[in-house]
């Protein structure tokens, strides 16, 4: 059921937007490793936010898609990925939720559990970050692009901060 799921028309369009983004952040960062650069995906295409010129952007998501047609799967997968973000707090809460069980409501109860909560939160991040890296790369970010195809890619600004539209298509064959 989960293959069907990810590999539906439009949740797959996601995924492979989504690879292509990260594959295109991980090139824009390789020119300029201390540049901040934030995105988000959607089935027709995705965004980029940061201190980018529509010419350097450009040529990054053109040479990404080159470099994920040409095998390079794993440019679709990045650290900074919010899918690591989100399993990483989940992992840590619950952790530290569970470390709490049983210790009723009086606050020096709840305080002597407090070292057990930081060391299986911690525990808890240092798991989670390979599973989030894995659930990018088989869940929420796709390393074939497919018959994926850039239409358009456009600029604009919202006070200081430069948005980049990277618009895509996918007709499958």
């Amino acid at each position: 059921m989960l293959p069907t799921l990810l590999n539906s028309s439009r949740l797959l369009r996601v995924r492979r937007n989504h690879g292509l983004e990260h594959a295109s952040i991980h090139i824009l960062t390789e020119k300029n490793p201390r540049r901040a650069i934030a995105g988000h995906s959607d089935s027709r295409g995705f965004w980029l936010f940061g201190e980018l010129n529509l010419d350097e952007v450009r040529a990054a998501v053109e040479e990404a898609l080159q470099r994920l047609r040409a095998g390079e799967h794993r440019l679709a997968v990045h650290p900074n990925c919010g899918t690591n973000l989100v399993v990483s707090g989940a992992a840590a809460g619950i952790f530290g939720a569970l470390s709490m069980t049983g210790a009723g409501s009086k606050r020096t109860a709840l305080l002597e559990r407090l070292p057990l909560a930081i060391l299986l939160s911690t525990v808890a991040l240092v798991v989670a970050r390979p599973l989030g890296m894995r659930l990018q790369e088989k869940i929420t970010t796709s390393g074939d692009p497919g018959h994926l195809e850039i239409l358009e890619i456009r600029q604009s600004r919202r006070g200081n901060l430069i948005l980049h539209r990277v618009e895509t298509r996918s007709q499958e064959k």
